[in-house]
């Protein structure tokens, strides 16, 4: 997902243990030089503290990965097909705003007697963690799958109407 309604998350564990991976045998002010960044912020980036945007950008070009990379989206806006019509008709420069305004009118009647009811699609399960940045290298993750498996166990008792 992207776009200007994606909520994206930045995996900063990723960032460090890559960060230490590519490092190797160099001791870190010697991988601090050649990244072009410090000593002291080498450590801290490669322990899970977050760098600022320049450091960040030197630190993906010394790894030769794309920032893009750490991010990975976890939400979007919902547009309803009705809304991203009806935004549609009044961007048309062939419409007036009286034009268009009627036409939304009545495409949100027609909307409101045809459309069924729908049930939305929430998780059975959401977990946001805060502390994640401090736990130890996989423990994220883990719990990551941990929770997925649960999501998807209640998501099966749902559907089969136990829950």
């Amino acid at each position: 997902m992207t776009g200007p309604d994606a909520v994206e998350q930045f995996d900063i564990a990723e960032l460090g243990r890559l960060l230490k991976e590519h490092r190797g045998p160099l001791s870190l002010r010697q991988a601090a030089a050649e990244a072009g960044v410090s000593f002291s912020t080498l450590t801290r980036v490669e322990a899970g503290a977050q760098p600022d945007l320049a450091t960040f950008t030197r630190l993906c070009a010394w790894l030769g990965v794309s920032p893009s990379r750490f991010f990975t989206p976890t939400a979007t806006r919902q547009v309803s097909p009705l809304d991203q019509a009806i935004t549609h008709l009044h961007a048309d420069p062939r419409l007036t705003d009286d034009a268009a305004n009627k036409i939304s009118s009545v495409l949100r009647d027609l909307y409101d007697a045809l459309a069924k009811e729908a049930v939305p699609a929430a998780p059975a399960i959401a977990c946001h963690l805060r502390a994640a940045s401090v736990l130890r290298p996989g423990v994220p993750q883990r719990l990551a799958d941990l929770l997925t498996d649960m999501n998807t166990e209640l998501e099966r008792l749902v559907e089969a109407g136990e829950l």
